[in-house]
C-alpha cells in the first residue's frame, strides 16, 4: 500500500493550495477518484505477483474456452448457461484470454522471416535479415555507394524513424537485398524510390558494418533559422526526401551533428518524431560565401541622403513628438528625423553569415523588466503610426523615450516633456563617451536618443517602444535589453499604389511648407529600401509585419507583443547567461 499513501499525502499537502477554479477540481477529482486508486490496487497485484513469480496453469486459455462453449451449448438451457455462452463470446474475454496465452507461451518475439536457401556457408555467420513495418513514413535511412568496394551502404540514419527506433540497421551496414530485390547492380537513384514506395513490411537482407556506434548525446540544441530553406531546391542534399524545410524564424531542435556537413533536425513544435536533413551552420556559410549575394555586402546608404521618413503621422497631423518625443497629440512643435542621424560608433562586419543561433526558452518573470521593442523599416511605411495605435491602445504598459536636443527650449516647452536639453557642449561630450543610440544634426542643432532615456522607461515597469536604423538593431541586440525586433515592411508595389495614392505628406519639418502626394519614385524607393532592410538585416527580426492594411496590421503586431508577454519566447542563449 506504498503508493496509496504517497498518493494521501499528496492529497492532504496540496489542500490549503486548493481554491475554486477548474484545475483545482480536475486535480482533486482525479486524485480522489476510483479509476486511479483501481489502477493503484491492480499495480500492486501484480508486484506482489511478480515477487513470487507464478507460473501458467496451462497456455490455450482460448482453446479451452471454445471447447466449453460448445459443451455448454449441448447442455440444457439454463439461465445461467446462456449467460455464460454470452459472456465467453464478447470480443474483450477473448481477447484477455489470447493475452494470456501469449504470456504463456512467451510469444514476444516477432516472427522472423525464414533465412534464404540461397546464402552461402561464407555468409551464414555475417548476413542479417532485418524485417521492419511502417506506415506512411519514411524509413529513415539514406544510403551511398562505398567509394572502395562499391557496395551499396547505410550512410546515416535519421534519428526517431524506423530504422532509428528499430535498433536493427546501423551506419555502415551492406545493403544486399530489398524485399527480395538485389542491390548490386542498382543505382543510388534506383534505390531511393524502393525504399520511400516500401509499405508495410520491408525485408532488408544487410551485411553488418565494422563502424563503431558513436556515443550518443542526448542533449539536443535549439537553433532559430535566420534563412529559409527548401530541401527540393538543394541540389547538394543527399536526399531530398530525407530533407527537412523551414523558414526563417523557425525554432528547431537540432538532434544530431555527427556529420560536419548535415545536421539532423526537427520543428520543435512538430508531431513529427522523426529527424530530417538540413545543412549545417559549415555548409551554409561555406555556400554563401562562395554564392556572395549582392544584397548581403551591398554597402549601407548613408543615411544623410535619405528621404525623410514619410509616414501615417505625418499624414493625420498626429505626431510622436520629434522623432523621439513623448506622447503627444499635437505635431505642432514636432521634428522630422535630422539629416545627419547617426548611429552607435560599432563596426559592421558585412561578411558575418547569419545561419543559425542558438536560443533556450524564456518566460518574464514578475520582477524582470519588459523587452525593449525594437522597429524597423523603409520611410513611409507607417512605423510611426502604429506606434501612436499602441501607446492609445494601453498607455499604462507602452511608453517611449524622450529626445535629447542642443537647441533653445521654446516658451512653450517644458523640460523632460517634449525634449531634454542641453548645451552643444554638453551634447558633443555624451557623443564622444557614446551615450546616444541615435544622433544627428539639424539646422545647426544636434538631436538624439539616449541610451539613459530606454532605460528610465523600462525601470518604470513599461514596454519601451523604438522605431530606429535597422544598424541600431544590432546594437541594443544584447541580453539587457533582450529585444523584441519587428521589421515592417510594404507590400507589393502594386498593392502600395492603391493604398498610397491618395496619401500626402509634410515636405519638411517648416509646418509652412505645403504637402506632397507620394509619387511612383516614392514608391520604388521603398520597396527597393525594405529589400534591402530584409536581405541584410531580417534575421533580426522575430516578426515580420506587411503593412498593406493598417488596421490589420496593428491587430498582428499588437498580439505579437500580447504574446511576448503571456508565452514562452525562444531568446539567444547568449542572452540567459549569468
Amino acid at each position: 500500500m506504498g503508493v496509496c499513501r504517497v498518493l494521501a499525502s499528496v492529497v492532504f499537502g496540496l489542500e490549503p493550495h486548493m481554491d475554486q477554479s477548474e484545475e483545482s477540481s480536475f486535480l482533486q477529482d482525479t486524485l480522489m477518484g476510483s479509476t486511479l486508486h483501481l489502477l493503484i490496487r491492480v499495480y500492486e497485484r501484480l508486484l506482489r505477483f511478480g515477487a513470487q513469480r507464478p507460473k501458467p496453469i496451462q497456455d490455450s486459455a482460448v482453446c479451452l474456452a471454445g471447447e466449453l462453449t460448445i459443451e455448454l451449448k449441448q447442455s440444457h438451457t439454463r439461465p445461467e448457461i446462456v449467460e455464460l455462452c454470452y459472456l465467453l463470446s464478447k470480443p474483450h474475454l477473448k481477447s484477455l484470454l489470447s493475452v494470456h496465452d501469449s504470456v504463456a507461451q512467451k510469444g514476444f518475439d516477432p516472427e522472423l522471416p525464414p533465412l534464404p536457401d540461397n546464402i552461402c556457408d561464407e555468409e551464414e555467420d555475417s548476413v542479417k535479415i532485418v524485417r521492419l513495418v511502417k506506415k506512411e513514413q519514411p524509413l529513415g535511412a539514406t544510403v551511398r555507394r562505398d567509394e572502395f568496394t562499391g557496395a551499396i551502404v547505410v550512410a546515416r540514419i535519421m534519428r526517431g524513424g524506423a530504422a532509428d527506433r528499430s535498433g536493427l540497421i546501423h551506419e555502415g551496414d551492406e545493403l544486399r537485398e530489398i524485399n527480395g530485390i538485389s542491390m548490386e547492380d542498382k543505382d543510388l537513384e534506383d534505390i531511393i524510390p524502393i525504399l520511400a514506395q516500401a509499405d508495410g513490411a520491408v525485408t532488408f537482407k544487410v551485411i553488418p558494418g565494422t563502424r563503431e556506434e558513436p556515443a550518443v548525446n542526448n542533449i539536443n540544441t535549439f537553433v532559430r533559422a535566420l534563412f529559409h530553406y527548401d530541401p527540393k531546391d538543394d541540389p547538394a542534399i543527399p536526399c531530398k526526401l530525407a530533407g527537412l524545410a523551414f523558414r526563417r524564424g523557425d525554432v528547431l531542435e537540432i538532434v544530431c551533428q555527427e556529420d560536419e556537413l548535415w545536421w539532423q533536425a526537427r520543428h520543435h513544435d512538430g508531431t513529427d518524431s522523426q529527424a530530417g536533413l538540413i545543412p549545417s551552420r559549415e555548409l551554409q556559410e561555406r555556400r554563401v560565401t562562395l554564392q556572395k549575394p549582392a544584397a548581403l555586402f551591398r554597402p549601407q546608404r548613408s543615411l544623410s541622403h535619405g528621404p525623410e521618413d514619410a509616414d501615417y503621422g505625418a499624414i493625420t497631423g498626429i505626431h510622436i513628438a520629434g522623432l523621439r518625443k513623448s506622447f503627444r497629440l499635437s505635431r505642432r512643435n514636432s521634428e522630422s528625423r535630422p539629416s545627419g542621424w547617426r548611429k552607435f560608433k560599432r563596426p559592421h562586419h558585412p561578411g558575418l553569415i547569419p545561419t543559425y543561433v542558438e536560443v533556450v526558452p524564456y518566460h518574464r518573470g514578475p520582477a524582470d523588466p519588459h523587452r525593449l521593442v525594437l522597429m524597423f523599416g523603409p520611410s513611409g511605411v507607417g512605423l510611426s503610426e502604429l506606434k501612436r495605435r499602441l501607446l492609445l491602445s494601453d498607455p499604462e504598459l507602452f511608453s517611449v523615450t524622450i529626445p535629447h536636443t542642443s537647441r533653445k527650449q521654446r516658451r512653450q516647452e517644458k523640460e523632460g516633456v517634449e525634449y531634454h536639453f542641453a548645451s552643444r557642449h554638453t551634447f558633443e561630450k555624451d557623443i564622444l563617451n557614446h551615450r546616444f543610440i541615435e544622433y544627428g544634426e539639424h539646422g545647426g542643432n544636434y538631436y538624439g536618443t539616449s541610451l539613459e532615456s530606454v532605460q528610465r522607461v523600462l525601470a518604470e515597469g513599461k514596454v519601451c517602444l523604438l522605431d530606429v536604423e535597422p544598424q541600431t538593431v544590432e546594437k541594443l541586440y544584447t541580453r539587457e535589453f533582450k529585444p523584441y525586433v519587428v521589421f515592417v515592411k510594404p507590400p507589393p508595389i502594386e498593392r502600395l499604389r492603391l493604398s498610397r495614392r491618395k496619401t500626402k505628406v509634410i515636405s519638411s519639418t517648416d509646418e509652412r511648407t505645403q504637402t506632397k502626394t507620394l509619387m511612383e519614385q516614392d514608391f520604388e524607393d521603398m520597396i527597393a529600401s525594405a529589400q534591402a532592410m530584409e536581405s541584410q538585416y531580417g534575421h533580426l527580426a522575430e516578426e515580420v509585419i506587411v503593412n498593406d492594411d493598417l488596421a490589420a496590421a496593428f491587430t498582428e503586431l499588437r498580439n505579437g507583443l500580447r504574446r511576448i508577454e503571456e508565452e514562452i519566447q525562444w531568446i539567444p542563449a547568449a542572452w540567459a547567461q549569468h
